[in-house]
């Protein structure tokens, strides 16, 4: 199955982390990856904790509007190598977490049909998991599960800063 978690509100990588925790709750074995992500934030000490495999990429290039367009060149070459080992991986695992790939299709940071194949190549019993905000139609088609998080209200608004195990 193919699940994907978008939407302009809160919630996308902590659903799919809490479906890491229930399938390692079950034994079943679980690849976490995230783009566009540091691996600071406090979910992924936790997952790894659980026994989660964690990928990412080996640099960190921070937010898409702030990089110049070498480290865009160069993220880009680094978030498909990042993609192609994951996706020989992935039969190997019952729940495979592709944190922000759609944010990365989106930019331009990993083909789609790169992660298109990844999600028809993936293997019967590997269950799959998007997150990131306006997904492709072409990923909408193969998805089973579409859930959307839908910002009514957030402290940001009001000048709040993300909180260390609330928002990362």
């Amino acid at each position: 199955m193919i699940h994907i978690y978008c939407g302009d509100g809160k919630g996308k990588t902590t659903a799919a982390c809490g479906l890491v925790l229930r399938a390692r709750g079950a034994g079943i074995k679980t690849l976490f990856a995230q783009f566009f992500k540091s691996g600071r934030s406090s979910e992924i000490a936790m997952l790894e904790r659980c026994g989660a495999e964690i990928m990412m990429p080996a640099v960190h290039y921070g937010r898409f509007a702030n990089m110049d367009e070498s480290q865009k060149e160069s993220a880009a070459r680094e978030y498909e190598a990042l993609l192609c080992e994951i996706a020989e991986k992935a039969p190997g695992y019952g729940l495979v977490v592709l944190d922000e790939a759609i944010s990365a299709c989106n930019r331009g940071m990993i083909k789609t049909g790169s992660l298109v194949s990844l999600l028809k190549n993936r293997g019967g019993e590997c269950e799959i998991v998007l997150t990131g905000r306006d997904p492709a139609p072409e990923l909408c088609e193969l998805a089973d599960y579409i859930t959307e998080m839908k910002k009514i209200k957030h402290p940001y608004e009001k000048g709040v800063k993300a909180r260390k195990g609330i928002e990362y």
